[in-house]
């Protein structure tokens, strides 16, 4: 049996979203702000509303760098690097690798840490939960991209195009991420 979220008409922005309660099947509500918590108003199941991990590779090739169009909801038609979130048992980089091979096909080698952004992810029928999302940066060596997953297409990008109004990021925390590559990639 599938049990489909659903959200009560007239909601804000993740406050009137329900799911049921894995104990007694009544709506989950999200309750208090430090820290933010899921709990059922019946039977006091509780579930804190911790980050979710996400893990992405910057591909450099020559003076450009990978970019993907997103296929789909959320942000579906914006900027996105190749990554996604962390499934258990995985570590970062081993998460960045596999979602880099899903959504263009590609493997790199040797990678290189960029740093950590927080920022949050839109679930249609669950509303806002926030995120941790670290980068790595890696070198291109063979194959051509081929947008797979919920990539629509793969492209390489000029570095110097990134930050531009023409490019509209999937996620606020990417201006900082390609900020950050900029700086890293600087002569010393």
């Amino acid at each position: 049996m599938s049990v489909r979220p659903r959200a009560r008409a007239g909601a804000g922005a993740g406050r009137g979203v329900t799911f049921p309660c894995p104990r007694c099947g009544r709506p989950l509500r999200r309750v208090g702000k430090n820290p933010p918590k899921i709990q059922c108003p019946r039977c006091r199941f509780l579930i804190y509303d911790y980050p979710r991990a996400c893990s992405g590779t910057l591909v450099l090739k020559r003076d450009s760098v990978l970019l993907l169009r997103r296929g789909h909801m959320p942000r579906k038609g914006y900027v996105d690097v190749p990554g996604g979130f962390m499934d258990a048992g995985e570590t970062m980089e081993q998460c960045a690798r596999r979602e880099l091979l899903e959504e263009t096909g590609l493997r790199v080698g040797r990678v290189a840490y960029l740093g950590l952004y927080l920022d949050r992810y839109h679930l249609r029928g669950f509303g806002w939960f926030p995120t941790l999302n670290f980068y790595y940066v890696a070198r291109w060596r063979a194959g051509e991209p081929v947008a797979g997953d919920d990539a629509a297409s793969a492209e390489w990008v000029p570095l110097a195009h990134l930050g531009t109004r023409a490019a509209r990021f999937a996620w606020p925390h990417m201006h900082a991420v390609f900020r950050d590559l900029k700086r890293q990639l600087q002569p010393r």
